[in-house]
């Protein structure tokens, strides 16, 4: 009986929870500003009201709903404050209700610019058409699963022979399948997005853009990316 009685304490408090980050994203305004932060840089309140296109007055109030809802932080930097998304989690939280969201409607004509949709950070890995031409590369050569739920076993061995350092113990997915709100298929996240960002760039052969979630793929990097990731 009091295993019984603790079951049901526990699922209870795990609905509650569950239906406590459910109301904090309930809101078109608080999406927007997660879907900003997604960029994985730190946004100060001014700027995420913009992003909104709200009052700051009535930022304040949706940010103060994420912060309690544990979706985003907030940084303190002498007189100045800045929020974040509270974690890799949470980027993979609002990447899969993105994805989720596009299945249900009939998609709307893009209208983001074509350097955007070419390009761009999605928290901390690579998105638009360059991305999803890498991924589907990957799939075709047998670097992933099917699913896009993890390496295998080739695509470890490819990943370490290019020099893309890979953890062991990951803290989080090794890897998944992003959907592109751009191109509508699937591009590289995960911990093994995160590092072919981060070797793409150390390479030289994408730049950011500062300020933006826009990416530069350089000269040498459009020879590269051809070369290694989807000749």
């Amino acid at each position: 009986m009091l295993k019984t009685r603790q079951l049901t304490a526990d699922n209870t408090a795990l609905e509650q929870a569950v239906a406590a980050v459910a109301s904090a994203m309930a809101d078109p305004s608080r999406v927007k500003m997660l879907c900003a932060l997604m960029d994985g840089r730190a946004w100060t309140a001014t700027e995420l009201s913009a992003a909104a296109d709200v009052a700051p007055s009535t930022a304040s109030g949706h940010l103060t709903r994420l912060v309690d809802g544990k979706l985003i932080t907030c940084l303190s930097q002498g007189r100045h404050r800045y929020y974040r998304l509270a974690g890799h989690d949470v980027a993979e939280l609002v990447e899969q209700m993105m994805g989720l969201s596009w299945s249900r409607i009939t998609p709307p004509e893009t209208t983001a610019p074509k350097t955007m949709r070419e390009a761009r950070t999605c928290y901390d890995h690579l998105a638009g058409s360059v991305a999803v031409e890498i991924y589907e590369f990957m799939q075709a050569d047998g670097w992933l699963e099917p699913d896009g739920s993890s390496l295998t076993p080739r695509g470890r061995e490819a990943f370490l022979r290019a020099g893309i350092s890979l953890s062991d113990k990951p803290r989080r997915k090794a890897c998944c399948a992003c959907l592109d709100w751009s191109e509508r298929r699937f591009h590289l996240g995960g911990e093994a997005g995160a590092a072919l960002f981060i070797h793409l760039e150390s390479k030289g052969w994408i730049q950011r853009v500062a300020g933006f979630r826009e990416v530069v793929v350089t000269a040498s990097g459009r020879v590269a990316i051809v070369r290694h990731f989807t000749g």
